[in-house]
């Protein structure tokens, strides 16, 4: 955002007093890392001295400005301490223009634990959180990186510890990429474990690692492949379906058909990582054609700006949508191009070429 406003645009004067001191060190960080940040973020001029903020530069980038240190200001009042990520992700919000405020959506406890705290940290995941809430079925839909799976596991830990549901089902479609199960070694069991395992992590970070074989145990929480929900109805249960982009559309449909009384399914996928054998149509390609109008059935719809890794893996998110974008481009134009060389060279030439 960094840049300077057209010659002949007015430039006016805005001034933040900032009373309380521990405010304004938070608000600049370490060696200023904070304060030289918010500068890069925005158009604006932004000067420090003692305890007064002045931001100089057009209205409309000074309006911008003033909304960042006080959405910044009430983050560091209600507990936080302020980041470099906190700033960015603040700054995208902004630049977004939605009607719900950055310092509400950072401060978002879905579920805490040993004082560690899961919350939504974009907006889209904000969105996302809210419409678990309010609907049956929730899709959540994006690419690596944005917390589908691990939002939706909170959501479900949030809702058992609430008495909201009587157990967790968290399940995969255990994909075999290449290596038939039949031929691993091992039991059953300790063939599907690889398939489930970040299943189980994410469960580690949510609840007392002691607590959980005893709650497996006792059938509260179930974690298991796609096929072993064949023939059940899934009653007072919040259900996850994860890695959807690897079901057929067959199973997607015996998935959510399980669905019973007082039960909550969200399903979760990218659908640009499908692992099917090839020509194999993916159930969650088609299943927002199929269900699109259905009441009370949600699309979340993630995308690079709510990536929460590493900053680099959303480049690398948009870098790949590019490259696949252009190549299905090239693609349609040679599919086009091949019948028009064909009819103009004739037979012969054609073979030639």
């Amino acid at each position: 955002m960094t840049g300077t406003p057209p010659p002949g645009t007015s430039r006016a004067q805005t001034r933040i007093t900032v009373p309380d001191p521990k405010i304004m060190v938070n608000l600049l960080g370490a060696g200023d890392e904070i304060l030289r940040l918010i500068e890069r973020s925005v158009h604006s001029d932004v000067h420090v001295r003692g305890n007064e903020i002045t931001i100089t530069g057009a209205p409309a980038d000074n309006a911008l400005a003033e909304r960042l240190f006080g959405e910044l200001i009430e983050l560091i009042e209600k507990g936080e301490t302020l980041t470099t990520d906190a700033v960015r992700r603040t700054v995208g919000m902004l630049e977004q223009g939605g009607t719900e405020r950055p310092a509400e959506v950072l401060t978002l406890n879905i579920l805490s634990r040993r004082g560690r705290t899961i919350r939504p940290k974009t907006l889209g995941q904000k969105r996302y959180v809210d419409a678990i809430d309010v609907h049956t079925i929730v899709f959540g839909i994006g690419p690596a990186g944005t917390g589908k799976t691990y939002l939706a596991m909170a959501k479900a830990v949030q809702a058992l510890q609430a008495k909201q549901v009587n157990r967790i089902i968290l399940t995969r479609p255990a994909v075999e990429a290449g290596e038939r199960l039949g031929f691993l070694p091992g039991t059953l069991n300790e063939k599907i474990d690889p398939y489930l395992r970040p299943l189980y992590d994410a469960l580690h970070d949510m609840l007392d690692p002691e607590s959980i074989p005893k709650l497996m145990a006792a059938g509260t929480i179930e974690v298991a492949p796609l096929a072993y929900m064949r023939g059940r109805t899934l009653n007072d249960a919040f259900i996850i379906l994860d890695e959807a982009q690897n079901t057929t559309p067959e199973q997607m449909k015996m998935f959510l058909t399980r669905l019973g009384f007082g039960s909550k399914i969200v399903v979760t996928g990218d659908i640009t990582q499908v692992d099917l054998p090839g020509g194999t149509t993916s159930g969650l390609r088609v299943v927002r054609e199929i269900l699109s109008d259905v009441e009370d059935v949600h699309f979340a719809q993630l995308s690079s700006s709510d990536v929460v890794r590493h900053r680099l893996v959303g480049e690398i998110v948009d870098a790949y949508a590019r490259w696949d974008a252009e190549r299905e481009n090239q693609q349609a134009q040679s599919v086009h191009a091949v019948p028009g060389r064909t009819a103009q060279g004739g037979g012969r030439a054609g073979r030639r070429r």
